[in-house]
């Protein structure tokens, strides 16, 4: 199994949450999913695997220091590896229903037993 990169909230105020994720290469997230409009600015990088829990074919997506991306919300259960060659690190702007929100919740046991 990857091990698991670093996350670092920056700020939090309100319904917006910022945060910096550093995954090094063979890395993955936390198995999540995305219940919040967000905006992603990589700082570096070059490549990332999305895969899904449910089985269905992984995403590849070439990445840019530089690159700005409005992501929409999704209750599929995925995670990211960096298949690259290089350390992907990204500053997320989440924009959160309300402020004690958890902007990508994590696998849980409903997740675990096929409840969700």
């Amino acid at each position: 199994m990857n091990s698991m990169g670093t996350q670092e909230v920056l700020h939090h105020r309100g319904n917006c949450l910022v945060r910096r994720q550093r995954l090094r290469p063979g890395e993955a997230t936390p198995w999540h999913r995305d219940p919040f409009e967000r905006v992603s600015v990589v700082l570096s990088g070059d490549q990332l695997k999305v895969e899904f829990r449910d089985g269905a074919e992984p995403l590849s997506a070439k990445l840019a220091a530089g690159a700005v991306d409005w992501i929409e919300p999704s209750q599929r259960l995925h995670r990211a590896v960096n298949v690259g060659k290089t350390v992907f690190e990204e500053v997320v702007i989440f924009f959160l229903d309300r402020p004690d929100a958890v902007p990508q919740p994590e696998e849980g046991p409903l997740e675990q037993r096929g409840g969700l």
